[in-house]
């Protein structure tokens, strides 16, 4: 990535990453687990949500070394199960508020970049303030959809984990916690063999059917 391109993309993706974590935390308060709003996990502020490795260090050498896809991860939101009003079906919906709220992130950005085509064009903006913004708002939308549909994969310790978690009946449930240990690994090896790309190719469908092409 160039200068210009990490100045847009940076800022998109700290955004996604805090919402993300935010509505994590949110969702659990909202449903009777405190634990992340005594850690001030309840904001926007994307310091609050950095994890040292996964935002800080994963991402600089991604960019140090030339890499031409550019992820990461926030710090976890601490959910203590036990405070939940209905344990397994309030841990799902906890798990599926940050993925819920990367898609709804990817509509409103996509609605902001409509208007903003609409604006544009009736008051002739210069192309040297159009184009960082139309950039910006695309590649909210592409980034926020590619934090949804990634966190959807069905591998501890991603969201969809708990999803599935709360789908399953009680017999299958204890089944699939079992490998929970090898979670990080499978998921290392589902990447490997081209996860990424599917997330990528989804992800990319869906930006161009929400932004018209662009």
């Amino acid at each position: 990535m160039g200068l210009s391109q990490l100045v847009i993309w940076i800022p998109a993706f700290l955004l996604a990453i805090a919402f993300h974590e935010c509505c994590h935390a949110w969702m659990a308060d909202r449903l009777g687990d405190p634990t992340a709003r005594s850690q001030g996990r309840i904001t926007l502020n994307p310091i609050a949500h950095l994890d040292p490795i996964g935002t800080v260090l994963i991402p600089l050498l991604i960019i140090i070394t030339g890499g031409g896809f550019l992820i990461g991860w926030a710090k976890p939101v601490p959910v203590n199960p036990y405070n939940l009003r209905h344990i397994k079906r309030d841990y799902m919906l906890v798990s599926l508020a940050g993925p819920a709220s990367n898609v709804a992130s990817a509509v409103i950005f996509a609605f902001l970049f409509h208007m903003a085509v609409l604006v544009s064009k009736a008051i002739h903006l210069p192309g040297a303030i159009w184009e960082p913004v139309r950039h910006f708002l695309i590649v909210a939308v592409h980034l926020n959809l590619i934090l949804a549909f990634f966190n959807l994969i069905p591998v501890p310790p991603l969201d969809g984990s708990g999803i599935l978690q709360g789908l399953l009946p009680d017999k299958y449930e204890e089944m699939f916690s079992r490998i929970r240990p090898f979670g990080f690994i499978i998921l290392i090896a589902l990447l490997m063999m081209g996860a990424l790309n599917i997330v990528w190719f989804m992800a990319s469908n869906l930006s161009i059917f929400l932004l018209g092409g662009g």
